[in-house]
């Protein structure tokens, strides 16, 4: 009897032996795909290369926290969520920053997204995307953060109108139109209403229109 049960420990570490082994050191349950979800402008090819997973590297053993880490290292992307599915795919979520506004920066402008981060710097600035100007633009900052909250504020019948969005505090944010009239938005408040009231306001013919406190607005 004792033979016999001694043999079934022996057999029974074996199994488990063999079944660490084939899980956490072979191929055999190694990365064979890499499945990219989410992406929209940044290609799969890069965010792969990016993950640095080598192929048939042992699924179980995969830094998912490292892997995030180094995909959010493409300052295109605001997140990724990294998953194992068994038995042999890394699939990684992502989401794209969108684009806000374009910040002059000397001959160039640096397109950043709602959160004032850099997505990228390129040689003028893209259709449809206002021009940032602030004394100190930078993520936290409150003048820029202010008119990055007013630009998503507005809604899009006005928002493709914008040329120009200027603050020189979270409290005095104001935009140029792409027709040369200039709006005081004032400060973060009651955006719904100042919408409203600019749509409506824009049908008169005038150069300036001041919605920044919505009970008194006037127009020049």
């Amino acid at each position: 009897m004792k033979a016999r049960n001694a043999l079934l420990v022996l057999l029974t570490a074996g199994v488990v032996g063999t079944a660490a082994w084939l899980v956490f050191f072979s191929p055999v349950l190694g990365v064979r795909s890499i499945e990219i979800v989410g992406n929209i402008t940044v290609p799969s090819d890069q965010i792969k290369q990016q993950a640095g997973v080598p192929d048939l590297h042992p699924l179980a053993t995969v830094d998912l926290a490292g892997v995030q880490q180094r995909v959010l290292g493409i300052r295109r992307l605001a997140s990724a969520r990294v998953d194992r599915v068994w038995p042999g795919t890394l699939r990684i979520e992502v989401a794209e920053r969108e684009p806000a506004a374009a910040v002059p920066a000397g001959a160039k402008v640096a397109v950043i997204d709602g959160q004032g981060v850099v997505i990228e710097v390129k040689d003028a600035v893209p259709p449809l995307l206002p021009v940032l100007r602030v004394d100190r633009p930078a993520a936290g900052d409150p003048a820029t953060m202010a008119a990055l909250q007013v630009i998503k504020a507005l809604p899009a019948t006005l928002q493709g109108r914008v040329r120009e969005v200027r603050a020189g505090s979270a409290e005095g944010v104001s935009l140029l139109l792409s027709d040369g009239r200039t709006v005081l938005w004032g400060g973060t408040d009651r955006p719904g209403e100042k919408s409203r009231i600019l749509e409506s306001m824009l049908r008169q013919k005038a150069s300036f229109y001041d919605v920044s406190s919505p009970d008194v607005v006037t127009l020049k």
